[in-house]
C-alpha cells in the first residue's frame, strides 16, 4: 500500500503518541512502521501468518531503544490484549478513552465475527476495555463498513449497523481502492473508527439483544414482526409477537431497515418482559434442528 494510504489511516487513530497501540493483522509491518513514526509509548503486535515475524522482529529491534515492542503470534479471536497492556493507563468507564488504540488491517474473513466478539466484550467491559473506553480505527470491506455506520432508512442498515451503534460512536472515515493493495482485494476497502460510548442506548445484556437483532433481521425485506415471530415456537409465535410489538408502541408492518435504535430498545424490553413471565421462551431457538418423529408401522402378520 501507499505510504500515503497507511498515514491517513494512522492519523485516523487520532493522537497516539506516547499510547499504547495494538495493531491487530501487521503483516509485512506497513503501518506498523507508520505507528512508531508517531511515538507510542509501547506497540503490541498480534500477528496469525508466522511468514512475517521475521520482518516484525527486524523492526522491533531497529526501535527497542525508543519503545516497548511486543510481537505475538497467534490468532487474535484467541489472544488476550490485555495481558500486554499496563495497568497504569486504566481510566473510569465515563472518563475521556485511555491512552489505548486498537488500529488493525481485518482479514475480511473474520472481520464481522471479530467485531461481533469485540462488542460483546464492550459490553462487559472486558479484554481492551477493562482498560476504559478504547478506541478502535479498522479497516473492513467497504460494504461491511457502510453497514456499520448505516443510518436508520439506509438500504445497507442491518444487523451489524445497530448493534455496532449500540454500543459505540461509529464513524466512516474514507474509502480505499483495492488496487492499492497487494495482493489486490476484489472489492475496495473502507476505514471505520468505534469509540465505545458511555451507555449504551439499550441497557441489557448482550446477548438479548443481539438475538432480538438477529431475529428482525432475518428477513429484512419483510415486514419486522415477521422476523419476531422467530423468537418464538410456532404455536404462539403470532401472537407473543403482536403483545410484544404492542408493548414497544410499534407498528409491526415496520421494515427492520426503518427501526430507529431507541425502538429496538423498546423491543428488546419487550421481549425481555415477555420472557420474565414465559421464561420457556427464553431458550428458544429456531435454527435448531426440529425435532421429528417417525411414524409408526404396523407389523405385517
Amino acid at each position: 500500500m501507499e505510504p500515503r494510504l497507511i498515514d491517513k489511516i494512522v492519523k485516523a487513530a487520532g493522537h497516539i503518541e506516547n499510547n499504547v497501540v495494538c495493531e491487530v493483522g501487521p503483516g509485512p509491518g506497513g503501518i506498523t512502521r507508520s505507528i512508531i513514526q508517531q511515538g507510542p509509548r509501547k506497540v503490541i503486535l498480534v500477528e496469525k501468518d508466522p511468514r512475517f515475524i521475521p520482518t516484525l522482529e527486524l523492526i522491533a529491534d531497529a526501535c527497542r531503544d525508543k519503545l516497548d515492542v511486543d510481537i505475538i503470534t497467534g490468532d487474535i479471536l484467541k489472544t488476550n490484549i490485555a495481558h500486554f497492556i499496563p495497568e497504569d493507563v486504566k481510566r473510569e468507564w465515563t472518563d475521556l478513552p485511555p491512552p489505548v488504540n486498537l488500529i488493525g488491517n481485518l482479514p475480511f474473513s473474520v472481520s464481522t465475527i471479530l467485531m461481533i466478539r469485540w462488542l460483546e466484550m464492550i459490553s462487559r467491559k472486558e479484554g481492551p476495555w477493562s482498560f476504559g473506553r478504547t478506541r478502535m480505527t479498522l479497516t473492513f470491506q467497504k460494504e461491511v463498513a457502510e453497514r456499520m455506520a448505516a443510518p436508520i432508512m439506509d438500504k445497507q442498515r442491518c444487523r451489524l449497523s445497530v448493534m455496532c451503534q449500540n454500543w459505540c460512536n461509529v464513524k466512516y472515515k474514507f474509502d480505499i481502492p483495492g488496487t492499492a493493495f497487494l495482493p489486490k482485494p476484489e472489492v475496495d476497502v473502507g476505514v471505520v473508527t468505534l469509540t465505545p460510548l458511555k451507555r449504551p442506548i439499550i441497557k441489557l445484556p448482550f446477548k438479548l439483544v443481539e438475538k432480538v437483532i438477529r431475529q428482525i433481521f432475518s428477513m429484512r425485506q419483510k415486514y419486522s414482526i415477521r422476523g419476531a415471530q422467530t423468537l418464538f415456537p410456532e404455536e404462539v409465535r403470532e401472537e407473543m409477537a403482536l403483545r410484544m410489538y404492542k408493548m414497544a408502541d410499534l407498528d409491526p408492518v415496520t421494515r427492520p431497515f426503518q427501526i430507529a435504535n431507541g425502538e429496538f430498545g423498546r423491543l428488546c424490553e419487550a421481549y425481555n418482559e415477555i420472557i420474565q413471565k414465559y421464561p420457556e421462551f427464553e431458550n428458544y431457538d429456531n435454527r435448531a434442528p426440529k425435532k421429528t418423529t417417525k411414524p409408526v408401522v404396523e407389523a405385517e402378520i
